[in-house]
């Protein structure tokens, strides 16, 4: 709840709330309570006393009419119910990628786990794809900071549970988790985090000096 109040008052940052937009497109039940929460939000303001606007802020408001988007679209394909494209991937999504999973240039970082970085104008947290071999799991590890991960393709397992396509996970900094993905189907996840992940077995630890944050 806390993270959908967020939200509805715009306080997320730009990374974050596209990725909740993206889980949106899948959560009838979380769009509906963040609308619900919008309409509190507007009901409030309406009782609140209007403030008059300066001449400093109301022309640092239309300089910034000419500055560039911090999103950058390609066109989108033709969309089907739910705001999702003809592949299934949510439209926002789909235009960040500028095509398909195939089309990326994805990083390999073990035997099981590949990550394409890409680019939302944030330049304060991370937002990838994470893919993982059918049955291959990413390696023990916790978080520097906060992550956000929804499962797109395929799906995963944790201490916590099993998570399908349109799933959705918050963890906090120092959460340790080893995530296995199903048998049977790759998965691909995107994440959103502030800061880089962190090995904590020791066949893996050597990496961690060369785990760097790609925000932007």
């Amino acid at each position: 709840m806390e993270l959908l109040t967020e939200y509805a008052a715009g306080t997320l940052s730009l990374a974050q709330l596209a990725c909740m937009s993206a889980h949106f497109n899948y959560c009838d039940d979380c769009r509906r309570t963040t609308e619900q929460l919008q309409d509190v939000g507007a009901a409030l303001f309406e009782t609140q006393d209007p403030v008059p606007v300066g001449d400093a802020l109301l022309n640092t408001v239309l300089a910034r009419l000419d500055e560039a988007p911090p999103l950058s679209y390609s066109r989108p394909q033709r969309s089907q119910g739910g705001g999702r494209s003809e592949n299934g991937v949510p439209a926002l999504l789909q235009r960040l990628m500028g095509g398909d999973f195939s089309d990326l240039s994805w990083r390999k970082i073990t035997s099981a786990l590949s990550i394409a970085y890409l680019k939302t104008g944030d330049s304060n947290y991370e937002f990838a794809l994470y893919q993982i071999k059918a049955g291959g799991s990413i390696p023990d590890h916790d978080h520097r900071g906060s992550e956000m991960t929804l499962v797109l393709e395929g799906g995963f397992s944790d201490d916590r549970g099993t998570y399908h396509p349109g799933d959705f996970t918050y963890r906090q900094a120092s959460e340790a988790h080893a995530p296995r993905a199903l048998q049977g189907q790759d998965c691909i996840c995107l994440a959103v985090l502030d800061a880089p992940l962190r090995f904590t077995g020791w066949k893996h630890r050597w990496m961690n000096p060369f785990l760097t944050l790609h925000a932007g």
